[in-house]
């Protein structure tokens, strides 16, 4: 399958299971899972930084127009992916994975602590910023960064299960012929 249709098949499962499932869902008030957000996580290496801020855009704008929020998710989504080629570029040395895989993964970054830092790094910042937007005040600070904590847990935690339960298969490039 092209890169172009399976990331286009990804944009619409992870909507349709974040707005009719997870938003559905009532864990506590301080619990939000987010699972839509793999969708930047699993972007390939080489997209371009227009393409990655520009497709996390319609991803946040697609969520907001579920949820009638004016943008919060499109802002936290751009911020993500804004983000996103920074955190990569410390984990990954140089000359490593970005050049030999395709896209984020456990396999293409060296293990599950890089890629467990890389995706706990974006999905807090994701997280921390939305519920900022929505209250739009650190009146009570402890509310908020328990939420952020706990809804970035189980977002992580998400994250996790879905990449275990659809691993990516992803060939080890070579520059040979």
């Amino acid at each position: 399958m092209s890169t172009i249709v399976k990331n286009i098949v990804r944009f619409i499962v992870l909507i349709l299971f974040q707005v009719y499932v997870l938003d559905k869902v009532r864990l506590h008030q301080l619990v939000t899972p987010y699972i839509y957000i793999i969708f930047i996580l699993w972007l390939p290496f080489k997209i371009s930084r227009t393409m990655l801020m520009l497709l996390s855009f319609i991803l946040g704008f697609t969520i907001d127009s579920f949820r009638h929020h004016p943008g919060f998710h499109a802002a936290a989504c751009v911020l993500m992916a804004y983000v996103r080629p920074f955190i990569i570029n410390l984990l990954i040395p140089q000359e490593g994975a970005e050049t030999n895989y395709e896209e984020p993964s456990f396999r293409s970054m060296g293990g599950m602590l890089p890629y467990l830092i890389y995706a706990s790094l974006l999905i807090f910042m994701h997280n921390a910023w939305l519920f900022l937007l929505e209250a739009w005040q650190f009146a009570d600070g402890w509310y908020f960064l328990v939420k952020t904590i706990f809804s970035t847990a189980i977002s992580l935690l998400l994250v996790l299960i879905t990449e275990l339960l659809f691993s990516r298969n992803q060939k080890f490039k070579t520059n040979t012929i």
